[in-house]
């Protein structure tokens, strides 16, 4: 065994963590939100913000880590599908510090202080539209790194140009108000 795969291992496994378990909690608040279940959207919410900083964040530093150190050591910095992973990550953390984190510290705060309000469901439904976009720029990035296109992979690129238009029209689709419901 050598260096490279023990990096790669890690890369992958950090990648994993990071977009998989987000994406299940965002499946969950999605479902949630369907259903009108006003709880299972608050507590999805709350799972986020808390793994936020503990959790998603240092899984998404280790993959940009691992995969910083295989380009540096190894494979370098010049293809495409590395440019577009990097872009694609610069986005995926501005969406995550500038957004998710705020937005749900306010969220938190307003629950604690007014209880279950529309304007607390509207930051968790302003998150929510934003996780579209987010999701579908990682989409991007997981394409990125196992399809390895060049200039010349017209179908791929396009397919993935089609991926963040996706994610953006779900992001300022169709809105519903959720309501607290009486306790």
């Amino acid at each position: 065994m050598d260096w490279f795969s023990i990096i790669k291992f890690l890369h992958i496994i950090a990648a994993m963590l990071w977009v998989g378990g987000g994406f299940a909690l965002m499946m969950l608040a999605v479902l949630a939100d369907r259903a009108g279940n006003v709880q299972g959207m608050i507590w999805a919410m709350r799972a986020t913000g808390e793994l936020g900083n503990r959790f998603f964040a240092p899984m998404s530093l280790l993959t940009l880590a691992s995969g910083l150190l295989m380009c540096w050591l190894w494979v370098g910095f010049s293809q495409l599908w590395m440019l577009i992973g990097l872009a694609g990550y610069a986005v995926t953390f501005c969406i995550g510090i500038f957004v998710f984190k705020p937005m749900a510290g306010r969220m938190v705060d307003m629950i604690t202080r007014d209880g279950v309000t529309p304007a607390a469901l509207a930051q968790g439904q302003f998150m929510l539209r934003a996780a579209r976009i987010d999701y579908s720029v990682m989409l991007v990035i997981l394409a990125a790194m196992v399809m390895k296109p060049t200039l010349g992979d017209i179908g791929v690129l396009a397919a993935m140009a089609l991926v963040l238009a996706t994610g953006i029209t779900l992001a300022i689709g169709v809105r519903r108000r959720l309501a607290p419901t009486p306790a």
